[in-house]
């Protein structure tokens, strides 16, 4: 997952190959509740990994529930008529699929309880809900503004014997929360009657799906009454699988029709067009507007069909989640697209009416925004844009996709860490399906001699960006390595054989370590040893040849960030941004003294600093590849900057070539 404050997307141009999605959050955070209320143990396979089920289970330890996790399963012990721990405190965060349903079910078990979540979590209405339990004599008091989270529960005083109303115009999750609960407390028949039109009916076949799997076959009239039979109580399943979120889906079928061409396909596994989710009818949306789907059992198969794509008019009332991809897609389309009945996006995890508008309008659309609906008409000319996601993941997600546009544009989206609510690895999703020209991957080179720091600081920037890290002279150093372990001497007389060797070496750099295979090598190459053998190979030219399309290999989405001695002048001289690095030799000799004393090592540091300057004109002096700044490098001397000063100056660097530097969002 990605923490950065921003991820930049380069501008991308296709898209092939198979992705596997997550589990459902809708369905994870629902199962993890019957679960709970079943008696016995539950094994829940493949649930989703996510900010809002790590909420609902940390909420059901805390409830006296057992929970255990065996690799991608968890084993709930639920409660079985007992009671749960009679009090409890319950930070929620922002999952609407754990508030709303642990509302109801604890207002009808009883107890003292507290309910709470982040600040938007308190501006999202929850007034319904509660009006339908006091109904039946469930004691709930606001502890903030009324209608809204945070909630304190007591015990009730209940009675069943007339309907219990709910609205169902406002969240279908109020439904779905007092279908939950009430079999809980069902001696007899308990009704529900919904007031006024029920949003969302897929999200509720979703839950009566789900409770006939937990032994309670409700029965319903229409969408508009439900009776929970006399008698009724929960049987676990033994094991229940969680299908792959189909809201999720949504992304890369909308990535196969925009960008998946001449007989390449984005497949997506792990769900398929029989799916129980109401969001996989967002397939019929995409097909309308010119998608091939091809649907089986447990996957889709996406590619390019007309395009541009078709405009629609659409009333999405059963697809409130999926549509706002919809009104991405709508960017590539032939003309307007209104997408309607969409009302609900004002109380989910932001203003999703008024943020899609906001956002799609930076990117250069033209949008009207109504009370139930939205407009889009594509951008007669399209702008680099700085994406505002509002701590919303489904915003993060949707706008990604407008990398793919035809102007050739990068996308920044800003906090992108915010898709773990319900899809971590997205984005890393996302790029493995991904496909644009390495020139335009955005590469940062930061070339210098020895001992200037450069490896700290490229490390750090690519940290800070989110880009891939390349140390080229961990290249050398472990080339060199392995060399003298095969019992190879580095001179000219084994540089053939020693340039084979690198050409498949088998290095990879992962959290702050440097595999070579299965072996951590880390700190054989960080020798005083190891670097004067990596100065003696990078001499070989073969050497350097066989090196040069290895490097170039990790220049990977979303960037690069690289550091060695000729980054910028060979191996990426078309790097959006080069940087030379370098100090006095008598600074370096002083850092490098100071290095080397904590790690025990006694050394002089005159004599470090003729090895410096012996090694900087042997460097600056070879045939290959001498070491010497770019043409067009920005100089940066270090000698008395802090690594955090050098690190906010390359930033402030690479933020001026941005095209979206000057346009920042305000919100």
């Amino acid at each position: 997952m990605f923490s950065t404050a921003f991820l930049d997307i380069p501008p991308l141009d296709s898209a092939a190959g198979t992705v596997r999605l997550p589990g459902s959050k809708s369905i994870s955070n629902r199962v993890l509740l019957l679960a709970a209320l079943s008696a016995g143990t539950t094994i829940v396979q493949d649930l989703l990994d996510s900010d809002d089920t790590r909420v609902m289970l940390d909420a059901l330890r805390s409830l006296g529930c057992g929970v255990k996790h065996s690799g991608p399963d968890v084993e709930i012990t639920g409660l079985g008529g007992r009671a749960p721990a009679s009090h409890a405190r319950l930070f929620l965060g922002n999952a609407g699929t754990a508030m709303r349903p642990l509302t109801a079910a604890l207002a009808v078990i009883g107890g003292e309880f507290e309910l709470s979540g982040v600040a938007r979590m308190h501006e999202r209405p929850i007034g319904d809900l509660v009006d339908a339990l006091r109904q039946l004599g469930c004691e709930i008091a606001y502890l903030g503004i009324e209608g809204y989270p945070p909630l304190r529960i007591g015990r009730p005083r209940l009675q069943l014997g007339a309907p219990i109303q709910v609205r169902g115009d406002v969240s279908s999750q109020f439904l779905t929360a007092l279908l939950m609960a009430l079999p809980v407390v069902a001696h007899d028949d308990v009704v529900i009657e919904v007031v006024g039109e029920l949003i969302s009916k897929p999200y509720i076949a979703i839950t009566l799906n789900l409770l006939a799997r937990f032994g309670i076959e409700v029965r319903r009239e229409g969408w508009q009454r439900f009776t929970i039979p006399a008698g009724s109580h929960y049987r676990s399943p033994g094991s229940i699988h969680v299908e792959a979120d189909a809201s999720s889906a949504s992304y890369f079928v909308a990535l196969g029709a925009i960008a998946a061409q001449a007989g390449d396909s984005v497949r997506i596994a792990g769900v398929g067009e029989d799916s129980i989710q109401g969001d996989i009818r967002f397939i019929d949306a995409a097909r309308a507007m010119g998608a091939r789907v091809e649907g089986g059992p447990n996957s889709l198969t996406v590619s390019r069909g007309a395009w541009p794509l078709k405009a629609i008019d659409l009333d999405c009332n059963h697809i409130p989640d999926a549509a706002m991809t919809l009104a991405v897609m709508a960017l590539f389309a032939d003309g307007p697209s209104t997408l309607r009945n969409i009302a609900s996006w004002r109380v989910k995890e932001t203003d999703r009416l008024a943020a899609m508008a906001a956002e799609l309008r930076k990117l250069g659309a033209e949008v009207t925004e109504g009370a139930d609906f939205i407009r889009v008409t594509p951008p007669a000319r399209w702008r680099a844009a700085s994406i505002h996601t509002y701590d919303d993941h489904r915003v993060a997600m949707c706008f990604s996709l407008a990398a793919f546009n035809p102007a050739g544009l990068p996308v920044r989206i800003q906090d992108p860490k915010c898709v773990a609510k319900t899809f971590p690895d997205y984005f890393e999703a996302l790029f493995s399906v991904a496909r644009t020209p390495a020139s335009r991957i955005p590469a940062i080179c930061v070339d210098g001699p020895t001992a200037s720091g450069k490896g700290t600081l490229a490390s750090q920037v690519a940290h800070q960006l989110g880009y891939h890290y390349l140390d080229s002279g961990a290249l050398y150093r472990i080339t060199a390595l392995a060399a003298v372990r095969a019992g190879l001497t580095l001179d000219v007389a084994h540089e053939h054989s020693i340039g084979k060797m690198a050409q498949t070496l088998p290095v990879r750099f992962a959290a702050g370590r440097v595999m070579l295979a299965e072996q951590d090598v880390t700190e054989a190459i960080r020798t005083e040893e190891a670097g004067m053998n990596a100065s003696r190979v990078s001499a070989l030219p073969a050497v350097r040849t066989a090196l040069v399309a290895l490097q170039q290999g990790f220049r990977r989405l979303p960037g690069l960030v690289a550091d060695g001695r000729d980054m910028g002048t060979v191996i990426f001289p078309d790097a959006q941004l080069k940087v030379y690095l370098t100090a006095s030799a008598a600074q370096r000799a002083e850092r490098r003294h100071k290095q080397l004393i904590s790690k025990g090592i006694s050394t002089i540091i005159d004599s470090l600093r003729a090895d410096l300057e012996a090694r900087d004109a042997r460097d600056s002096s070879r045939a290959v590849a001498p070491l010497k700044p770019a043409e067009d490098a920005l100089l940066l001397d270090n000698s008395s900057q802090t690594v955090e000063e050098s690190v906010a100056q390359v930033l402030r660097w690479w933020e001026e070539k941005q095209p979206f530097a000057s346009r920042k969002s305000k919100s």
